[in-house]
């Protein structure tokens, strides 16, 4: 059975006694997936330990009711742990991890004010900050961080190199449903309607022939589109499906 952990103090004295065996750590907001467990199971592989978060981090969402709205499934990624042999959950509260109320935070000057930094003004500031403190805690060999959030796990491994971290990022490549839709938490809050039509945002994606045809696509199906961009070799899209916010990305 995997061991739980909710305060830092309590998982740092635990990692203290693991000595030289290698961490593979997931940090994640819960509500898990089979794209979360793909990098569970990368994590399991490549090391000694395996350590999973699950912390709905409130500072990486600029929209409060897209906070408050943010699935909650604590028994089932319990079970999603035990099934791919998770060593031990980290599972703070709030306070806890912001002790300063937030006062200190990183800000990466560039590329975080792009794409969804547009739109989602802080959110990137809230990603990076809570993700060094969690690498300051658990103190990981290796962290795996999915393609799907591309923009952060370019954001995530830039960090990690300005800092002289002294672990490893590791990209897992996105899981998909059998239709083409990037797994996703927020997908659990798409209609029956909204979901069967979801799968268009990747088919749109690799079909167009440049992102202003797909962008035209997309908004065709009255949804609100945030961006559609080419950029070196990916095309990125975040698109509202209703109420729900979907990001995704192909390679070119």
């Amino acid at each position: 059975m995997v061991q739980i952990f909710r305060t830092p103090e309590e998982f740092r004295s635990w990692r203290q006694n693991l000595g030289s065996k290698s961490v593979g750590f997931v940090p994640t907001m819960g509500a898990l997936h089979d794209g979360h467990a793909s990098l569970l199971k990368k994590a399991r592989a490549e090391n000694d330990i395996c350590v999973l978060s699950l912390f709905v981090n409130p500072t990486q969402f600029n929209d409060k009711k897209d906070f408050e709205k943010y699935p909650i499934t604590w028994d089932a990624d319990v079970e999603v742990a035990n099934k791919n042999q998770v060593t031990a959950i980290f599972a703070p509260l709030a306070p806890l991890i912001y002790p300063d109320d937030y006062l200190y935070k990183l800000t990466e000057q560039n590329f975080s004010r792009e794409l969804c930094g547009k739109d989602r003004p802080g959110h990137f500031d809230g990603v990076l900050t809570v993700v060094m403190k969690l690498f300051q805690i658990v103190q990981p060999t290796r962290a795996y961080f999915g393609e799907k959030d591309f923009q952060q796990l370019t954001l995530i491994k830039g960090m990690a190199k300005a800092f002289f971290l002294p672990l490893e990022i590791v990209p897992v490549p996105t899981l998909r449903e059998a239709d083409g839709l990037a797994m996703s938490s927020r997908n659990v809050r798409l209609t029956a309607e909204q979901r069967a039509k979801a799968p268009l945002i990747y088919q749109f994606l690799k079909e167009s022939r440049t992102a202003d045809e797909a962008k035209e696509k997309l908004q065709a199906q009255n949804w609100k589109v945030d961006y559609v961009v080419d950029l070196e070799n990916r095309r990125f899209v975040a698109v509202h499906v209703g109420e729900v916010r979907l990001i995704d990305n192909v390679e070119l």
